[in-house]
């Protein structure tokens, strides 16, 4: 292996640590804690929102990262294309790029349509409303995460497959 192959495996690791780890931290930390913080919904909707924009902006970095990471290791994991549908470590690779643009689609997608509107709704005083939707982004959340640790699984057991 050579350094420059290593150096971008780093990134990639490193940026794959704060993406996974911080989405699981707004969730198994942040969320409940704004419960603790005030039990109004409309503040705690506006806390969650304005730490949303900050980690939307940290994510939307970490996924340029990753992608562009990802192809080049990719590229250099394979010798061929054709290696992809060949080799096992080449499905396992391809598994784990569909399940990422199927992760990214449902975060961006849910992110993108969800967050502005609860946001409005809470602003408007809507909280019935804001409940609903929380229940539908909480499935969509869930499901994120656990694409995210599926990832992460396929990604550890890569380098057994080396082709």
């Amino acid at each position: 292996m050579n350094i420059t192959f290593l150096i971008i495996l780093w990134i990639h690791a490193f940026t794959a640590l704060f993406f996974i780890g911080g989405s699981f931290f707004i969730w198994i930390v942040v969320w409940p804690a704004t419960f603790r913080i005030t039990s109004d919904e409309k503040e705690r909707t506006k806390i969650l929102g304005n730490i949303g924009r900050i980690f939307g902006t940290a994510t939307d970095i970490s996924v340029a990262i990753l992608i562009t990471t990802g192809l080049y290791l990719g590229y250099e994991y394979l010798p061929t294309l054709s290696d992809l549908t060949t080799t096992t470590g080449g499905k396992i690779l391809l598994v784990k790029g569909i399940v990422v643009v199927i992760m990214l689609v449902l975060m961006y997608a849910n992110n993108l349509y969800h967050g502005k509107k609860i946001v409005r709704l809470s602003r408007e005083g809507k909280l019935d409303e804001v409940r609903k939707i929380r229940r539908i982004t909480h499935v969509a959340s869930f499901i994120t995460l656990a694409l995210m640790a599926l990832i992460a699984v396929l990604a550890f057991t890569l380098p057994f497959y080396h082709p």
